[in-house]
């Protein structure tokens, strides 16, 4: 009897760790792939870094060929997108919306080689920091991009939608249940959401907890990396993390709105590695075990608790030609560096059992050569000049207060952005000058933790023109409006 029931207890605690372990193994996570770098890495070589990490879902930023056709017969998930530069052309006329889904829809579905799953027309179109660029032209491109995608007979399999940033809703109190659409764009976003109801398709928010924290140094830390330490009580309900908060802030917002029941996807979610005191690798490990703890729990929020989150991190790669007007940390968000080579141990799956991740392999990086500041020089009036030349034209964000290299003295910070001036440039003779001050070395520049990196050699092929036209006009409308609220 007494054995009967030791195998009988047995075999239940067998039966149940299997059963968590199918459960963490269910957990999915997306990630978005950018490519404003000023080398990036070749599309081969991305995505086998996801299939080597088993990522199953990938969220794009536009429809670059290069990018889709080296995702085909991978199985991987896909969400192309439509640029915010492009929205207009998209809003004007229903055919260059038909011509769009036909050279970057249709190629790829009609045979089954790209899994592509959604379509986001724009880009958080709705942000505050555009003034209202994007926010007539969004809704009716959405409208085209959808029809279309109808017409060439993919509309069950293929939804369109709209990324949005978590400040198209707001909360007076901070409560959850205060939450509701800002009143600028609320119209618009009520349009968008009732097409999303009618197509079955999800509503994308990309939410931030590390900007929480940037924008407030008092925000407590605890809720931000899902450490329980504070909670909030809304009604019936507590919430302990930002996430939640965050989450079901956008639920009473479409619930006000009524459109209550629509699936939400996160968009973006991640924690940066530099540019920001907070901002480190320490601090991104730390916030991404507790994602993964939350996610691989499968409780949903207090108001979903039942619903299995979707969630894409952001991002897969730093990007070293993005914007710095957010602040110095945008250059930095990847999981891995610009090169592909992971900054931190990981679990994808959610199980907790971190390791390196596979990083990029056959990486072809320029000659061990770096660019330093000539320390024999006497006349010191040209350096400011040639500092701030070297950190506008490259990238200088790790120096920043708080940053990674932060700490370097003076002259060695000069040497830190003269070399990624010179690594940008593709380590271009000239590019090492600035007017006598500077001099080429072979000895690794790097010092302590602080890396003076080699770039990568993208085979002499420059990111516009890895783009394709419709990419590059894009970036330019984008770069000009960027421009233009910064001014």
């Amino acid at each position: 009897m007494a054995r009967a029931a030791f195998f009988f207890l047995f075999s239940l605690l067998v039966f149940n760790f299997l059963i968590l372990m199918i459960s963490a193994a269910d957990i999915e996570i997306g990630v978005n792939w950018g490519n404003i770098a000023s080398h990036p890495l070749p599309a081969k070589i991305i995505v086998q870094m996801l299939k080597d990490n088993n990522i199953k879902k990938v969220k794009l930023f536009d429809a670059d060929a290069a990018s889709v056709k080296a995702l085909a017969h991978t199985g991987i998930e896909v969400m192309v997108a439509v640029p915010n530069g492009m929205l207009l052309d998209m809003a004007t006329e229903y055919r260059n919306a038909k011509d769009w889904v036909k050279a970057n829809v249709t190629e790829y579905v009609k045979d089954g080689s790209v899994k592509i799953k959604y379509v986001a027309v724009g880009n958080e179109p709705f942000l505050k920091s555009y003034n209202d660029s994007f926010t007539k032209d969004t809704y009716p491109a959405l409208v085209h991009i959808q029809k279309a995608i109808d017409e060439a007979g993919f509309g069950k399999t293929v939804k369109a939608t709209v990324p949005l940033n978590a400040d198209v809703y707001e909360s007076k109190s901070n409560l959850p249940s205060d939450g509701a659409f800002r009143s600028d764009v609320k119209g618009e976003i009520v349009k968008i959401i009732k097409l999303l109801r009618d197509h079955d398709a999800p509503f994308v928010v990309n939410i931030y907890p590390f900007l929480s924290l940037y924008d407030n140094p008092d925000f407590p830390i605890e809720f931000a990396f899902f450490e329980h330490g504070r909670s909030v009580q809304d009604g019936n309900l507590n919430y302990d993390n930002v996430l939640d908060a965050n989450h079901d802030t956008l639920l009473w917002s479409l619930k006000k709105a009524g459109v209550p029941d629509l699936k939400i996807i996160i968009g973006e979610i991640g924690w940066p590695t530099d540019g920001h005191k907070a901002a480190n690798s320490k601090s991104a490990q730390k916030f991404y075990d507790g994602l993964f703890k939350k996610l691989a729990s499968k409780q949903g929020t207090p108001m979903r608790p039942k619903m299995e989150f979707d969630v894409y991190l952001f991002g897969f790669l730093d990007e070293d030609a993005k914007s710095i007007a957010p602040g110095k940390f945008e250059r930095h968000w990847g999981i891995f560096r610009y090169d592909g080579q992971p900054k931190f141990p990981i679990d994808f799956s959610g199980r907790g059992h971190n390791k390196m991740p596979i990083g990029a392999k056959n990486v072809k990086y320029y000659d061990k050569r770096w660019c330093v500041f000539d320390k024999g020089v006497k006349d010191f009036s040209l350096v400011p000049p040639q500092f701030k030349k070297a950190c506008d034209e490259g990238d200088c964000t790790a120096i920043a207060d708080g940053a990674s290299c932060s700490w370097l003295d003076n002259l060695t910070q000069i040497s830190y952005a003269f070399n990624m001036y010179y690594q940008i440039n593709k380590q271009d003779d000239d590019a090492c000058d600035f007017d006598g001050l500077a001099l080429v070395e072979k000895k690794n520049a790097s010092v302590g933790n602080c890396l003076f990196p080699i770039q990568v050699d993208s085979s002499a092929v420059s990111w516009m023109k890895m783009k394709s036209p419709t990419a590059i006009v894009a970036t330019i409308v984008n770069a000009v409006i960027s421009f233009t609220w910064l001014m």
